[in-house]
């Protein structure tokens, strides 16, 4: 449910901006070459988004930080190049196509690169133990290991069973593993420092 949440979250901000960035894109476009546009158009509602997403979408917070916006980046490079390349098919196609059809196009490259977008920042990006859920994975040697997702720091329990008939007890260890989430930071400054 909690996904679900967040990616209606990620609609409404990541959709709204890349309906005014459609806009922006071909506005833009009668100044300077349209790639040129789609990237600067890209790289603004980039910085914008994470911060939306930071904040608001995956409630990490606080501020976005250096290293989540060079991860979005790196998703964002991605869908620029998807919907570029879309446009460019388009116009491969069909040379001289009008607005609302360019609209079309990039607005629909633009959500298959939102929904991969999604899954990048929510699984890797915005992270946190607490999205850990209940998992057994069994290694080398026999040994069983589970992690339980929790808003504490994740606790991962081995336990190994002796592979011969011993007397020997079953050893158990608990490993704890500090939360990945961001300290509340303020102001533009600590928005653009390091994390």
């Amino acid at each position: 449910m909690k996904s679900l949440t967040s990616f209606a979250r990620f609609v409404a901000f990541g959709g709204g901006t890349g309906v005014l960035s459609s806009l922006a894109v071909p506005l833009l476009a009668a100044l300077m070459p349209w790639a040129l546009s789609n990237a600067l158009i890209t790289i603004a509602s980039t910085v914008l988004c994470t911060e939306l997403h930071a904040r608001y979408t995956f409630r990490t917070g606080g501020h976005a930080g250096l290293r989540r916006h060079w991860q979005s980046a790196g998703s964002a490079a991605a869908a620029y190049a998807a919907t570029s390349l879309a446009v460019f098919a388009l116009h491969a196609i069909q040379p001289t196509p009008g607005m609302l059809t360019e609209q079309l196009v990039y607005l629909s490259a633009s959500g298959l690169a939102g929904i991969g977008r999604f899954v990048i920042l929510r699984l890797f990006v915005f992270a946190t133990s607490a999205d850990v859920t209940a998992t057994d994975v069994t290694g080398a040697h026999g040994k069983t290991t589970k992690t339980t997702g929790t808003k504490e720091p994740t606790k991962a329990t081995t336990t190994t069973a002796p592979t011969a008939p011993t007397a020997i007890k079953p050893i158990k260890v608990t490993i704890t593993r500090p939360r990945r989430t961001p300290a509340p930071a303020a102001g533009l400054t600590a928005a653009l420092s390091p994390s």
